[in-house]
């Protein structure tokens, strides 16, 4: 009998000390402030109908207005909160949604006050697929006296998919600029390709090969230069004979027209050549509009002499 009248005290330091922390923790949620927020949440859009697309962009985000304990709100980020939309009842053309407090998640304890707008429309298109071409972007401009020729990509098109009239209307997909810049060959590279319209997507392939074959300039000018004598070392004087050449350009007719004589220059280096005769090679420099083809003659006899006081 002894025995049996003390076990109900047993453990009893332990059950004194629950006991106080039960108490303690519903005083601290009984007297807690109920407070609001406002929080600006994702919209999840579900049951999203096969064959469908929608039309325009829509909404991704809505206004949540939430109620709770303030230590519970202080925690709760927008992040723990999503509003859900059920798509599955759609059909083309324009519908109205409904959005309430029951189309929001949120964690225990929060209660949602209200959500703005309490309702969407959204218009709803048949989904198409088309192929469409390519249309490479090239920029900048090859080596003076060269030319962009042919533009090639393969594949030649592409398959986009979307909304009906979105895919009605796309003309062409773009790609990631091709530099020629400085080119004298072809120039070949993989890019990637894309959409200008938001509301078209590539279905599968998102790369193409894209070639561009630069060429020498169709036209040619003759522009007749005398010989420039550089770099002549002090106390020498120099002659060249011919004293001119003919320099001829090559490029477009449209750029050859653009260049005056003054933008072309024909010289011989005499950097660290002494009394003699010489045969060197004459160079030329020319505006961007054109490049040197050839010089006529190639080369010139260099006389080096010393210089009379």
């Amino acid at each position: 009998m002894k025995l049996v009248s003390m076990w109900p005290f047993r453990h009893a330091g332990l059950k004194v000390i629950s006991l106080a922390l039960a108490v303690a923790l519903w005083m601290a949620v009984s007297g807690e402030e109920v407070v609001e927020r406002g929080l600006r949440v994702p919209l999840e859009l579900q049951q999203f109908p096969q064959g469908l697309e929608l039309s325009g962009e829509p909404f991704t985000l809505v206004d949540v207005r939430v109620r709770g304990g303030s230590g519970t709100l202080g925690q709760v980020t927008s992040s723990d909160v999503v509003a859900t939309l059920d798509l599955r009842a759609a059909r083309p053309g324009r519908r109205l949604f409904q959005l309430t407090p029951e189309n929001v998640r949120v964690p225990f304890g929060v209660e949602v006050v209200q959500v703005t707008p309490s309702s969407i429309a959204m218009v709803f298109e048949k989904s198409a697929t088309r192929q469409i071409r390519i249309a490479p972007e090239i920029e900048g401009n090859p080596a003076p006296g060269f030319i962009v020729g042919a533009v090639t990509t393969d594949p030649k098109t592409i398959e986009v998919t979307g909304p009906e009239s979105a895919v009605a209307r796309a003309t062409e997909a773009v790609t990631e600029a091709v530099s020629v810049a400085g080119a004298r060959a072809r120039v070949a590279e993989v890019v990637r390709v894309g959409l200008l319209d938001p509301l078209l997507r590539l279905k599968t392939q998102r790369s193409a090969n894209v070639r561009v074959e630069v060429l020498p300039g169709p036209r040619e000018r003759t522009v007749g230069q005398p010989v420039h004598l550089r770099n002549l070392g002090p106390a020498l004087a120099a002659q060249a004979l011919p004293p001119a050449v003919d320099v001829v350009l090559r490029g477009s007719r449209e750029g050859l027209s653009r260049i005056d004589p003054g933008d072309v220059t024909a010289y011989v280096d005499l950097a660290g050549l002494g009394l003699g005769d010489y045969s060197l090679t004459v160079a030329a420099e020319a505006s961007n509009d054109a490049g040197v083809a050839r010089i006529l003659p190639p080369a010139v006899q260099v006389r080096i002499t010393r210089a009379k006081n």
